[in-house]
């Protein structure tokens, strides 16, 4: 993703990356999401989707943006559809990419996660 975003000029806005920023720059989403996390629960869609919109409203992503991470579900696609409606806008296109189980456990792993 971070290679794509590069070559079409555009960010690379991973939900990962999102929490980690709010969680460290302690905003009310990343201490939301923190006791989340901290509980070894998921972050609920209606986090993910306010730290997103939050990410989207920001300069560099006015001409384009590659998501990460979201949407994952239904629901969040909908909710990503309604928020850029919201601002007159709407998706170009989608890719999904599918990684093996052995490429997710090999990356998690580089990343010093066991879960």
């Amino acid at each position: 993703a971070a290679i794509l975003s590069e070559k079409l000029g555009v960010p690379h806005i991973s939900t990962g990356d999102l929490f980690r920023a709010n969680i460290g720059d302690g905003t009310p989403l990343g201490i939301e999401a923190k006791s989340y996390i901290d509980a070894g629960k998921l972050v609920p869609t209606d986090v993910t989707a306010r730290m997103v919109e939050e990410r989207l409203s920001q300069d560099d992503a006015k001409n384009g943006f590659l998501l990460d991470g979201f949407p994952r579900t239904t629901e969040q696609a909908d909710i990503l559809e309604e928020l850029l409606s919201k601002k007159g806008e709407k998706l170009d296109g989608v890719l999904n990419f599918e990684v093996s189980e052995d490429v997710v456990v090999e990356r998690m792993m580089a990343r010093g996660r066991a879960d």
